[in-house]
């Protein structure tokens, strides 16, 4: 089962005794005619993973009660694991390309079902949270390979339907998380959100060896200075954003600061990026793939729907809680049209991907779901049917649907072989950038607007029991919710925008 080798200097490999058939045009030999059974087996651990970006968030009280810890000790419990999971990405997805992304794949995939047992077992916070950052790096290894594998086992033609697929995962994932959590949390206890991923992990390792195929290797050198440059400073760009709420954007211990971070994190990407241009092999992250355009936009776009997915669900879920009284799994349950919507499209709208330029379905998708947050922020007050709550949570998965497919494809379509998991290191990078960005800049807007609806300490007693607020505190809070979620609506005209300048793809353009 070992990976073939394939030479990327140009040079002529030597000849070989026949092996098996030439394949499909495009394509490297020996793959399999249909390529669906391996993307099912990936999608089932990449769901894994990604639901466990949002499950905690759910059990926040109840690892409170269980340690004794305070909420920004448990709230490391998550940070620690988007931290580990963001920053490796570049270097994983280039490391798929060297020992194979179906190798990588099995070794993260090991590593985070190991660290998710040690999770459920652990019996300190610091232990958790240590658990936390090793499945985070698991995580990192599995993901680039994921859109890797679609790119190098799917015809140009036929990788929408694909790419859809592996882009609703990512979408509904999200959404899964919160409802997920809060079932296994009220039936068998916090643990079992983490033990829940043994037999799953266990279930995709199996699937992954059996119907993932052994693709060929590309003997890249590494970029060792690159790879340092480029963790260091994702790592304190990375840290000073999602924790900068934290220390009110002032010391965090000693000489240190958030501000200071973000600026050394900013001249060591700068000094990166600057090297990648000197680097005389291979850099890290080749430049040229920028030169394409739909690769460069699809990335803008995936930055301002990783900002939007991940900031739109924690205002709302808090108003579902506090204004309107529900519990954990019945907030989640507000949201479920939208996942349901997003699955039974999924199908539909990857045939579409094949055959609708990607300027028209991202365009509709991204604008829809843009204005279905404003209309979400204006109907987020106390007395709101919940039908209307459902049905505008079916308008954002419908739009959501047709958005996740033709960025990634739009992204990956023009990517060579051998450039595969770069590509997909850099597209995977910035949408955990963009969620990271989301998650930072929602929590401030929401303390600056509920410090200016009402003092933060009348409401702060009620959040504590987890029961509905007294109506002279509800509209205000309300309010102050609505108007944070309007930043995820807006930073998503930005994605739209960039959708508007999509190129035709190569497949549609008819010969001259």
């Amino acid at each position: 089962m070992s990976d073939n080798v394939m030479p990327t200097d140009g040079a002529v490999p030597p000849a070989e005794a026949p092996g098996p058939p030439a394949g499909r045009p495009g394509l490297e030999p020996g793959l399999p005619e249909n390529p669906w059974p391996a993307l099912w087996a990936l999608v089932l651990g990449f769901f894994m993973i990604l639901v466990d970006s949002t499950i905690v968030s759910i059990a926040t009280p109840a690892l409170m009660n269980h340690f004794g810890a305070d909420i920004n000790a448990v709230l490391w419990v998550t940070s620690a694991y988007l931290l580990a999971y963001a920053v490796p990405l570049l270097v994983t997805g280039r490391l798929g390309d060297r020992v194979g992304p179906k190798r990588m794949y099995l070794i993260g995939l090991a590593v985070f079902t190991a660290s998710s047992l040690w999770c459920g077992l652990t019996g300190s916070i610091g232990g958790l949270i240590a658990a936390r950052v090793v499945q985070g790096l698991g995580a990192s290894m599995m993901t680039p390979q994921t859109m890797s594998v679609i790119t190098r086992t799917f015809p140009a033609e036929r990788r929408g339907g694909a790419m859809a697929m592996w882009g609703a995962t990512a979408g509904v994932a999200t959404l899964v998380g919160p409802l997920l959590g809060g079932v296994l949390i009220d039936t068998l206890g916090w643990e079992w959100i983490f033990f829940v991923n043994v037999p799953v992990g266990l279930i995709a390792g199996w699937l992954a060896w059996r119907l993932v195929p052994s693709l060929t290797t590309h003997a890249h050198s590494f970029d060792w200075i690159g790879v340092a440059l480029s963790a260091i400073g994702l790592f304190c760009g990375v840290f000073a954003i999602q924790e900068g709420s934290a220390y009110d954007w002032g010391t965090i211990a000693g000489p240190i600061s958030v501000p200071l971070l973000l600026v050394v994190g900013g001249v060591l990407l700068v000094a990166f990026v600057w090297w990648q241009t000197r680097v005389r092999s291979e850099p890290l992250v080749p430049l040229s793939l920028f030169r394409d355009r739909n690769f460069s936009l699809a990335n803008i776009g995936i930055v301002a729907v990783g900002f939007a997915v991940t900031s739109f669900v924690f205002p709302f879920t808090i108003y579902a809680q506090t204004v309107r009284g529900l519990s954990p799994t019945g907030a989640a349950l507000l949201m479920a049209p939208q996942a349901v919507m997003s699955i039974l499209l999924a199908r539909p709208a990857g045939k579409l991907v094949d055959r609708v330029h990607p300027r028209l379905l991202a365009g509709i998708g991204i604008l829809g779901w843009s204005l279905s947050l404003f209309a979400l922020s204006r109907i987020m007050v106390p007395t709101t049917p919940t039908w209307m709550i459902l049905l505008n949570a079916a308008c954002l998965g419908a739009a959501a649907s047709l958005v996740w497919g033709p960025l990634s494809t739009s992204a990956s379509r023009n990517l060579p072989p051998q450039l595969a998991g770069a590509g997909s290191g850099v597209y995977n990078t910035t949408r955990q950038i963009g969620s990271v960005l989301g998650s930072a800049a929602l929590a401030a807007l929401m303390q600056s607007r509920l410090a200016h609806h009402l003092s933060t300490g009348s409401a702060a007693p009620h959040l504590d029991r987890g029961i509905a607020l007294p109506p002279e505190i509800a509209a205000k809070f309300s309010t102050a919710l609505a108007e944070s979620m309007l930043l995820p609506a807006t930073i998503l005209l930005v994605g739209w925008v960039a959708a508007l300048f999509f190129e035709r793809p190569r497949h549609m353009r008819r010969p001259r």
